[in-house]
C-alpha cells in the first residue's frame, strides 16, 4: 500500500476520553469539507448514508504485515504460483516495463513485484467504496487525523474529475487502484504515462507501472544498485552484532534498523553473504536488520520500498520476489 510522505501513517495518538457520536462527528466533517471549498452537492452525495463499518476496524487491527512472523508471511505471499505468474507478467509486459524503467530508473522486476503483491497482478484493485472506508477509519481515534486528511484527498480526486464518485473504490484502508495508492499519494505521484490526459491507476497499465516507478523514484530509488542481501553472522560475534543500537527515528520498521555503516565495518564484525548469485558485493553503506530468523544488510533502495509500505515483511517480499524473477 503506497502511503504518503514517509510511507506509513503517523504513530497513533492517545484517543480522546469520549468521542462524539458519529452523526455529530459527520456533521463537523461536512462543515470542514465545505470550508475547504468542496461543493455542497459533492459533499452531500459523498457522505449520504455513511456509517462506520465494523469489519474495516477489525481488518485494521489484524494486518498480516504486523501479525505474522517473516517466514510465515513469505510462505503466504511468495508461493510458487505467485513466482510463476510474476515471471509470466514480466515477459508479457517487457516492452512497456522497459520504457517505464528507462524513464524512472526502477527495474522492471521491482515494478512487477509491487504490482503483483498489491493487486494480484491487476486482478484486484479493491471493491469497497472509498469514502465510507476512510470515514470509518477517520472516526476511529487511533489515527483520525491521518485518515481524515485522506478522506479530503479522496474528495479532491472526485472534485477534479479523475474518477466518478460511484467508481471510487479500493481496499478496506482506502487504498486505490492497482498500485493501491492512498488518495494523497495518488494526488502527488500518479502518472499519465499513456498520454490520454488521465492518471488512470485503475485500468491503464502504462499509468499503473509509471505511477509505481515514480513513487519509488521520489522515495529514493537509485538505478544501478541493489536493495540488499541476506547475511550470516559468525556465532561467536552474534551477540555483539545484535547489540548494535537501532535507529531512534522513523516508522516502526526503520526503528528496527541500524544506522548505515561502511561495508568494511560489517566485514570486520564477521558478516558474510549467504549467496553471491544475485547480490554481488557493493562497497556502499548498509544497515542491518534482524527479521525473524534472518538477517539482512540493506541499502538505500530498500528504504524506498519501505516508503511504499513501512513493514519489513512487505518490503522483503517485494525485493525477494523481484530477485526470483530477475
Amino acid at each position: 500500500m503506497a502511503l504518503p510522505a514517509a510511507g506509513q501513517s503517523p504513530p497513533p495518538v492517545a484517543p480522546p476520553a469520549s468521542p462524539p457520536p458519529f452523526d455529530e462527528w459527520l456533521l463537523g466533517l461536512r462543515v470542514e469539507a465545505e470550508a475547504r471549498g468542496f461543493p455542497k452537492e459533492l459533499v452531500d452525495r459523498a457522505l449520504a448514508g455513511v456509517r462506520p463499518v465494523e469489519q474495516i476496524l477489525e481488518r485494521d487491527r489484524t494486518q498480516a504485515e504486523f501479525t505474522l512472523d517473516l517466514d510465515a508471511y513469505l510462505k503466504r505471499r511468495l508461493t510458487p504460483a505467485t513466482v510463476k505468474l510474476a515471471q509470466q507478467m514480466l515477459t508479457k509486459h517487457r516492452t512497456l516495463l522497459n520504457r517505464v524503467e528507462q524513464k524512472y530508473g526502477v527495474p522492471a522486476p521491482i515494478l512487477v513485484s509491487v504490482w503483483g503483491l498489491e493487486s494480484n497482478f491487476g486482478r484486484f484493485a479493491g471493491v469497497r467504496p472509498t469514502i465510507p472506508a476512510l470515514a470509518t477509519l477517520a472516526y476511529d481515534p487511533r489515527r483520525s487525523v491521518f485518515f481524515r486528511n485522506e478522506l479530503f484527498s479522496a474528495l479532491e480526486i472526485v472534485h477534479r474529475g479523475d474518477i466518478e464518485l460511484e467508481r471510487l473504490k479500493g481496499s478496506w484502508a482506502g487504498a486505490l487502484g492497482q498500485p493501491q495508492f492512498m488518495p494523497s499519494s495518488y494526488l502527488e505521484y500518479a502518472q499519465d504515462f499513456d498520454g490520454d490526459g488521465r492518471k488512470d491507476i485503475w485500468t491503464s497499465l502504462p499509468d499503473v507501472f509509471a505511477s509505481i516507478a515514480y513513487y519509488l523514484q521520489q522515495h529514493g530509488w537509485k538505478p544501478g544498485t541493489i536493495w540488499g542481501r541476506e547475511v550470516r553472522v559468525a556465532s561467536l560475534l552474534e551477540e555483539a552484532v545484535l547489540a548494535i543500537p537501532r535507529r531512534e527515528a522513523g516508522c516502526r520498521a526503520r526503528r528496527l534498523m541500524t544506522e548505515p555503516r561502511p561495508l568494511a565495518e560489517w566485514r570486520k564484525m564477521g558478516l558474510r553473504t549467504t549467496s553471491d548469485v544475485l547480490v554481488p558485493a557493493l562497497d556502499l553503506p548498509a544497515s542491518l536488520v534482524v527479521a525473524g530468523t534472518r538477517k539482512y544488510l540493506l541499502y538505500e533502495n530498500y528504504e524506498a520500498l519501505l516508503g511504499y509500505n513501512c513493514a519489513h515483511s512487505y518490503a522483503l517480499s517485494v525485493a525477494l520476489l523481484a530477485d526470483r524473477i530477475r
